[in-house]
């Protein structure tokens, strides 16, 4: 059987997840890419989150972020899940190789990790109660918005995942 608290740590990540995208490129066809600065401002996310035995449900993040002078990325988010109290995560972002980024979460076990793979973005990070996080976020062509698909898995076993699209709001 599956502890509560395990899904009450898969539900909140899974839903809040958003910050994933905080590596899309601003323009599709920027000549630089400054993909730090997508979420730069504000930002929202819709999603709907599904954890095992539970109903799915929808979520919301608002986001407010910042581009710090070390060019990291500050984020605040805002996530209200429907029928939980609303809840703040925080994130730090920066590049540390070119198409690689590595940064921190209120909610990880340990650093995430980003990588860019063919255009999108995967980002993989560890949390509380053995899980293990994978969201892979595909932007638009518009480059102000992207598709996000996320996955949590225990012992190897996908225990949630959510399905949702982000956008700049500012």
């Amino acid at each position: 059987m599956i502890g509560e608290s395990y899904l009450g740590q898969a539900r909140k990540f899974a839903a809040g997840a958003v910050i994933c995208a905080a590596v899309l490129p601003v323009s599709a066809d920027a000549g630089v890419r400054q993909p730090l600065r997508f979420f730069e401002g504000r930002t929202e996310m819709q999603a709907i989150v599904k954890v095992i035995m539970k109903k799915p449900y929808r979520s919301k993040t608002l986001g407010q972020g910042r581009i710090l002078g070390d060019g990291s990325l500050a984020l605040l988010q805002e996530v209200y899940d429907e029928g939980q109290a609303p809840e703040q995560r925080r994130w730090k972002v920066k590049q540390v190789a070119p198409g690689r980024y590595s940064g921190t979460m209120t909610q990880a076990v340990g650093p995430v990790a980003v990588d860019e793979v063919d255009g999108s973005y995967r980002f993989k990070f560890r949390m509380r109660g053995d899980l293990s996080v994978e969201q892979w976020l595909t932007p638009a062509p518009d480059g102000n918005s992207a598709q996000s698909k996320l996955t949590v898995r225990k012992f190897g076993m996908k225990v949630a995942s959510s399905t949702g699209f982000v956008r700049r709001v500012s």
